[in-house]
């Protein structure tokens, strides 16, 4: 094999450069675009010496650019013409193709050159059902062929036969009529386009198909029959020089990626939690779409996005406002300053964090574009050569200045609105329950609450307290209980017992669901040992037997917590009146008012495992 020095150290250059332009065309994921060149170092320099595909996976949520990454990755290295999209799925029958090899022959990728091939959506294509049962299949099949060694069948050698047939049954007519005295018009017509791009597929042709368009079928007969002679035609395509990436969204993995209305939770809380998102979760996840021997042959280079930092949303909302400046230069000569609270009111009103950058672009498009192209005319209008802008959140107002003048334009974020609309004496109740939780986690893991809300963003008036990650022990799973039932507490010692509300439900529910793990699942109840909740055993035991346990224990513990929040009477009033007028409360602000009320409590950063030292009680 010759080896071109000159030419791999070109390509290694513009590899080098492709990463430097991804890194500014993208926030929040450099890790993954080293990764990613890094593993196409062998692709693209040297595919000669590939024996393999290379499969490369990204997973992650919806909206942080997976899809985009790889189309203008495609692009940099001037690929499009070898890049072939395809969404594989269970679910539409409407397409009239059924393998993936008929794909790969429609964008002419089936010369065994190095081509790019990304399978998005794949979560789509799974191949068994939430109880872990086979689904029936019957389109797309060679998909794991062609992941297995990059070899696929060919399916088009019967249309060899046929075209054959079809054109010496034609000469043995035209002569037949030569005979008889009839005159032939077109002895040796040529074939027809579709016709050619068949047998181009067929006899694995390279070169442009108006060229074997232009033969007539005498040519045709010779080249079919000195192809077959070959048999190359009868072996399978080999896509071994491809570069095959895989892509897709988790939900199994990514449990909080069915958060998707959440707007109110700090992005670096879910980012913690998604950097802890490991291969083994990944394969994990995908076992529970496809079958072991399917999982296997999406290989071991696995991808993890995690989901967007609140820098990065930040970075990303000044990287558009930026661009909408320069193209406003560039088109009017016209320059333009916006203001932080502009900003800010696009932050407030365009992240949720679970759904990625998409919610910010029309946040932007709302906020911003629609109305600078009113302070535009303006400017124009009154031949102005610069425009600032700004936001007063006070009075709800995007202020303009163009040259002298000022306009403004009443604005209230739509996000924003929501949670205005939230009454007081609702976000007061709301308050104390979610300040009861808050002492309580305090109180029993020593651990100031990552976050507290009693304004969110939702059609009904709610909060929330975020909490660290809790190892489960006997101890934690008692302590977790309390939690969750201190909300509903605290309202009955603020409010008294007839005025709490019923916003306690859900937290009821956990408490019942730990609780009756705690006795019947993990044993931890001294008198009853057995496990009571194997639904699937066909001589289970009775789960009625532990019923009165449970009740009695989750009694009890409503007392403990009780006295708990009764110690910490004040602190639960004075805490509940902050947040009632914020709405919203940090770490560092909550640990310090435990600490004015003698509760002191530990600042840890999002993702932090509240667990036992166990390494150091066995002295390691």
């Amino acid at each position: 094999m010759q080896i071109d020095k000159i030419e791999i150290q070109a390509r290694k250059e513009r590899l080098e450069a492709c990463k430097i332009y991804l890194k500014k065309e993208f926030i929040g994921i450099d890790a993954i675009i080293d990764s990613l060149l890094d593993y196409l170092q062998v692709w693209y320099l040297m595919p000669e010496a590939l024996n393999r595909p290379v499969i490369v996976n990204l997973w992650g949520m919806t909206g942080v650019g997976k899809t985009d990454l790889i189309r203008k990755m495609v692009k940099f290295l001037e690929f499009q013409d070898r890049f072939a999209e395809i969404e594989l799925s269970n679910i539409d029958q409407s397409s009239w193709t059924s393998n993936v090899s008929q794909i790969l022959n429609n964008y002419e990728l089936n010369d065994e050159k190095p081509a790019i091939i990304l399978f998005d959506e794949i979560q789509r294509f799974n191949t068994i059902d939430h109880e872990g049962k086979p689904l029936p299949q019957t389109k797309f099949m060679d998909f794991w062929e062609l992941l297995s060694d990059g070899r696929l069948s060919k399916k088009q050698k019967e249309d060899l036969d046929y075209y054959l047939y079809q054109y010496i049954s034609r000469q043995k007519d035209n002569a037949k009529k030569k005979e008889k005295g009839e005159v032939i018009e077109n002895e040796n017509p040529s074939i027809s386009v579709w016709e050619a791009k068949s047998l181009q597929t067929s006899l694995g042709l390279g070169g442009n198909v108006m060229d074997i368009a232009e033969m007539n079928e005498a040519q045709m007969i010779e080249m079919i029959k000195q192809a077959k002679s070959k048999k190359k035609i009868y072996e399978p395509v080999n896509h071994s020089k491809t570069l095959i990436i895989i892509s897709g969204n988790l939900d199994e993995a990514y449990t909080m990626a069915r958060q998707t209305s959440e707007a109110d939770v700090d992005p670096d809380i879910f980012h913690a939690y998604t950097k802890k998102i490991t291969v083994v979760d990944v394969k994990n996840a995908l076992s529970k779409k496809f079958r072991p021997e399917q999982v296997a042959r999406f290989g071991n280079i696995h991808l993890i996005y995690n989901s967007l930092r609140k820098t990065d949303f930040e970075a990303l909302i000044t990287k558009e406002i930026k661009r909408i400046i320069d193209e406003t230069k560039a088109k009017y000569n016209l320059s333009v300053s916006v203001g932080e609270d502009i900003n800010k009111l696009i932050y407030d009103n365009g992240v949720f964090p679970v759904q990625g950058v998409r919610p910010v672009f029309s946040s932007i498009i709302d906020i911003l574009d629609a109305n600078l192209s009113n302070f535009i005319f303006e400017a124009v209008m009154t031949d102005q050569q610069k425009v600032s802008i700004d936001y007063d959140p006070k009075k709800q107002l995007i202020i303009a200045k163009v040259g002298k003048n000022q306009v403004s334009v009443p604005y209230v974020g739509r996000i924003d609105k929501i949670r205005q609309s939230n009454e007081a004496a609702t976000v007061a109740s709301i308050s104390v329950h979610e300040c009861g939780h808050a002492i309580v986690y305090m109180y029993l893991t020593g651990l100031s609450p990552l976050q507290l809300k009693s304004k969110i963003a939702s059609s009904y008036a709610g909060g929330f307290t975020f909490p660290h990650q809790i190892h489960e022990t006997r101890e934690n799973i008692i302590n977790k209980i309390k939690i969750y039932l201190a909300g509903g507490i605290a309202e009955e010692i603020m409010f008294g017992k007839n005025n709490a509300s019923v916003g306690r439900s859900h937290d009821r529910e956990q408490v019942t669901m730990l609780a009756i793990d705690y006795v019947r699942k993990y044993g931890f109840d001294d008198e009853f040992q057995s496990v009571y909740n194997i639904d699937s055993y066909p001589y289970k035991m009775e789960q009625s037997v532990t019923d009165t346990d449970v009740e009695k224990m989750t009694t009890r513990l409503v007392g403990e917590t009780k006295e708990i929040l009764s110690q910490y009477r004040n602190l639960l009033k004075d805490m509940s009146i902050e947040l009632c007028i914020k709405g919203s409360m940090e770490a560092k602000e909550v640990a310090a008012m435990g600490k004015k009320h003698g509760l002191n409590a530990l600042v840890r950063e999002e993702g932090y495992l509240h667990i036992t030292d166990y390494d150091k009680q066995l002295n390691l």
